[in-house]
């Protein structure tokens, strides 16, 4: 493995640690609980987080882009140990994809996505930086939250 394709596994390998970490620091019976302040939950945006990087390695193993929306609903997902076995199977997903890669070369094969050809390497970094955005605002309404 390439140099490259090493910091892209360990980005999305510390993502995902850090999934783990946020949903057990949170009060399960407000996982899903709105603000005022925020659009989505700290459950939505860690869900979004990591089914954006489903949707991007489902893309690349098997041409699937669907938006997981339909299986990632907060009705199917309303518990911690039902996050994180939706987070086990996302872990899984990119694994089968990051055996695709074989060296830092292979990032530069372009991939047909909804939205046009890319670079996996192009592909890879909008993932991490959506998927980062989303776990983020999640920490950020847990700080909030806290802190009353």
């Amino acid at each position: 493995m390439g140099h490259l394709t090493a910091w892209f596994d360990h980005e999305f390998l510390r993502l995902q640690s850090e999934w783990r970490e946020l949903i057990q620091t949170f009060e399960p019976n407000a996982i899903y609980h709105r603000t005022f302040a925020h659009e989505l939950s700290f459950g939505e945006h860690l869900v979004r987080s990591a089914a954006a990087v489903e949707q991007t390695f489902d893309g690349i193993t098997a041409n699937l882009w669907d938006d997981p929306f339909e299986w990632t609903l907060p009705e199917n997902l309303s518990t911690r140990e039902k996050l994180v076995e939706y987070f086990d199977e996302v872990e899984a997903t990119r694994q089968r994809g990051f055996g695709l890669f074989k060296d830092d070369e292979d990032l530069l094969k372009e991939v047909m996505t909804p939205s046009g050809k890319m670079h996996l390497a192009s592909l890879l970094l909008d993932t991490l930086v959506r998927a980062r955005n989303h776990q983020l605002r999640a920490e950020q309404i847990r700080k909030q939250i806290k802190v009353r």
